[in-house]
């Protein structure tokens, strides 16, 4: 039992990572009425949360070769503790996104890349598959639990609480993290700044560009922002366009940095010549398709249940729940079936199974809720999501020698971050961008609303419609002098783009989830086969 005792804390470590931003998800209309800010805020500190950890999550796991696994965790656990009590405190968004999408994911880029490392170093053989898969398991059920812990403090308490607990926790972690078996750090390590500099700026800009999309526009631009009265939109281009070349362009800068300095014998921030593994390549670029599915799913869906239906935040976790107990059930089933089954298979199972899910989900998102059957889709996105996490992790760290592993636990962080960035703000911005275009076009088709009426809604929502309940729209109109008649109307239209915009933007999900099978194409194709026990020799 004491050679567990290491797998438990680096469980709970990992389980508190994952935890808070569910946690915020759930009580997303909460947490912003609280700070004063509305959706769109909430979803920039969403995806700058992560953003942070994909952004720096090489140069955490580079710090823990450096300094040592065990010291790796243990500072990051002192930083993650410090962002999360001051994320308790926070009296607004600044404070927020300073305290949870900065300093909490400064904390996780050093404790992340050292879990993965340190469960390597603790555990081999069967044991290794063990923990791997156990913390698989504790990752997708923290990130379904998230909403029923998020919702119940949210309805009984605050949200608030949850960051309390979070800081108590890394405290205790913090505590009997001596128990923890380390090698040695290299002193001599060092990093290239100029690689973290073109790593988190290229990201950045990528991710800041599409999250900006819903109010700039991909490529035609709609409400650019402005130099002097002057739209910054060159020769009729979105600025999204022009930062998005420019991440890409900083990005190969990057590949070609790392290159250069593998090539020299110098330590490259990222070994290029892994992603040369297929195996690893695969399980790294699984891991963002699945986040991103997430991610997108836990963002849409309680916009749809608080925003549109009107839940509160413990009525939307356990609405999630049913996905919890397919995560739990199928994560265990997954690890039995690696006996008699390949990864490969399992994962395509996995993904297929994460597709069907969310189409169910999709099917029964109307004007008025179909419980059973989203029910059924939230435990099938579960299973899907049960499967692929007692599979990828140990697929990725059984890829490369024991050398690599803090590295490659760097690079399953920033794949699963990315994902989860992309998944808040692609999804977030197709979603805004439809609702906008698809409201504007309903209230110009409408035969009974005046063309002055009809006028002043376009215009009013010609930077991105927002996300407001039916109630708070209809209140809109009244405010700004419309007849009672008029804005039931408007209200009206608005609640049925939105459900319709929605809708559209979780088949998209349902689409990309199903492409990315093809991504399982690298992962081992055999069944792994125990070692035989070594027979003790006696003189």
């Amino acid at each position: 039992m004491k050679r567990w005792i290491v797998l438990v804390l680096l469980g709970v470590s990992q389980f508190v990572m994952v935890l808070d931003s569910t946690v915020m998800n759930v009580s997303i209309s909460t947490v912003a009425a609280d700070l004063g800010t509305d959706i769109g805020g909430m979803q920039a500190a969403i995806t700058f949360y992560a953003l942070t950890m994909a952004a720096f999550m090489l140069s955490g796991g580079k710090l823990g070769d450096k300094w040592g696994r065990s010291a790796a965790f243990r500072i990051g656990s002192i930083v993650y503790g410090i962002g999360s009590l001051t994320t308790a405190l926070a009296p607004n968004l600044t404070v927020l996104l300073f305290g949870w999408s900065l300093v909490e994911g400064l904390g996780a880029i050093l404790v992340i890349p050292a879990i993965a490392a340190l469960a390597a170093i603790n555990y081999d053989g069967r044991e290794r598959v063990i923990a791997f898969s156990a913390l698989g398991a504790i990752t997708g059920f923290a990130a379904a639990a998230g909403p029923l812990i998020g919702g119940l403090m949210t309805t009984y308490a605050s949200w608030r609480y949850v960051f309390v607990g979070e800081t108590v926790i890394m405290v205790l972690v913090l505590i009997f993290s001596g128990r923890v078996k380390d090698k040695p750090g290299d002193r001599s390590l060092r990093i290239d700044l100029l690689s973290v500099v073109l790593s988190a700026s290229g990201m950045a800009i990528l991710v800041f560009a599409v999250l900006q999309s819903k109010t700039w526009g991909w490529i035609v631009p709609l409400a650019p922002p402005e130099i002097g009265g002057v739209p910054l939109a060159p020769f009729g281009v979105s600025p999204v366009a022009y930062l998005i070349v420019v991440a890409i362009l900083v990005l190969a800068w990057f590949v070609r940095r790392q290159k250069k300095l593998e090539s020299t014998g110098r330590m490259p921030l990222l070994k290029v010549s892994m992603l040369r593994i297929p195996a690893l390549r695969s399980g790294l670029t699984m891991f963002l398709a699945q986040y991103f599915a997430i991610a997108a799913l836990f963002f849409v869906v309680p916009v749809y249940l608080q925003t549109i239906l009107g839940y509160d935040a413990l009525q939307t976790g356990l609405k999630i729940l049913p996905l919890s107990v397919g995560l739990i059930v199928f994560s265990v089933v997954g690890s039995r079936l690696s006996t008699v089954r390949s990864a490969r298979n399992i994962a395509r199972i996995g993904q297929f199974t994460l597709g069907l899910g969310l189409f169910v989900v999709f099917a029964a998102v109307q004007p008025e809720l179909t419980d059973l059957l989203f029910a059924l889709g939230m435990f099938v996105v579960g299973a899907g999501f049960g499967l692929l996490a007692s599979q990828l992790g140990n697929v990725n760290m059984s890829a490369v020698s024991s050398e690599d592993t803090s590295e490659v636990g760097g690079l399953q962080g920033t794949f699963q971050n990315l994902g989860s960035s992309f998944g808040t703000a692609i999804v977030g911005s197709v979603f805004i961008l439809l609702m906008t275009a698809g409201f504007g076009s309903a209230v110009s088709a409408s035969t009974t609303l005046s063309e002055d009426v009809k006028r002043q809604v376009v215009e009013a929502t010609a930077d991105g419609a927002p996300i407001i309940s039916q109630e708070q729209a209809e209140q809109a109109v009244l405010d700004a002098g419309g007849s009672q008649e008029v804005a039931t109307e408007v209200a009206q239209t608005y609640a049925d783009t939105q459900v319709q915009s929605l809708r559209q933007s979780l088949f998209l999900v349902f689409a990309l989830t199903l492409i990315g099978i093809v991504l399982a194409r690298g992962l081992p194709s055999t069944i792994p086969v125990p070692e035989p026990a070594k027979r003790s020799t006696s003189g």
